[in-house]
């Protein structure tokens, strides 16, 4: 019989202490943007300064830490919208479900959306251990895309790329994730990439007000015309 784990009691008040710093953070974001004050957070906890430093050295620790949270939500969030799509041929379905679960996920978790793909957060860098996480959406869509190609079902496009960009696609091209995808077709899937969430940072930030009524409707269409662009229609 498999011995069963347990937490001990310090190290769950530990996880416990931690979510409430993390939950208390995002309240900040939601109020304040990413200006994040360890001291704040300590204060709207009730506790000391030096309390809250026991768990996160440094705001860049604990921005850190918020930023592999959202990363990892969003990715699964969107792992879990592209595979609940039974037919595995079906790569429109599988790839609107990939764009319309990422507007899910940063409509209802627009602070979040805003520390991980708004405006760099002044004095802060993050570290490679956010890459992981950060890929895990572009992941999926590099699966759809590499599947239609194995099956000869997407055809890859006929483009000529400059030679620098050529050579950066298939270094790329090598990257985990993105194998099985060929460069011509990873520059148009890049270049989607960056329309999708540039649909989703407009609508967010406010930069279609006054133009769009129906922003339903809109990201429909703006991921039909990037579907279109891919060859998956």
């Amino acid at each position: 019989m498999a011995q069963r784990l347990t937490t001990s009691p310090r190290a769950q008040a530990r996880a416990d202490m931690i979510e409430r710093i993390k939950d208390t953070a995002r309240e900040h974001l939601a109020a304040d943007g990413p200006n994040l004050s360890l001291r704040a957070v300590a204060r709207d906890l009730g506790v000391v300064s030096s309390a809250v430093y026991r768990y996160f050295a440094s705001r860049d620790d604990l921005l850190t830490a918020l930023i592999l949270d959202g990363y990892a939500a969003m990715g699964e969030a969107i792992e879990t919208a592209e595979g609940e799509v039974s037919r595995r041929t079906d790569l429109l379905g599988r790839w609107l479900a990939v764009g319309w679960s990422a507007r899910d996920w940063s409509l209802d978790h627009q602070p979040e959306y805003a520390l991980l793909y708004g405006s760099p957060v002044p004095g802060y860098a993050a570290p490679e251990a956010t890459i992981e996480q950060a890929q895990r959406p572009v992941t999926v869509a590099m699966r759809i895309l590499a599947d239609g190609v194995a099956a000869g079902t997407l055809e890859v496009p006929a483009d000529r790329l400059p030679r620098a960009v050529r050579a950066d696609l298939v270094r790329i091209a090598g990257f985990p994730g993105f194998e099985g995808v060929p460069p011509t077709l990873l520059a148009r899937a890049m270049s989607v990439w960056a329309q999708l969430f540039g649909s989703i940072s407009f609508e967010l930030f406010g930069r279609l007000k006054n133009g769009v009524t129906d922003f339903d409707a809109y990201f429909e269409h703006q991921l039909r015309v990037m579907a279109r662009h891919l060859g998956l229609t």
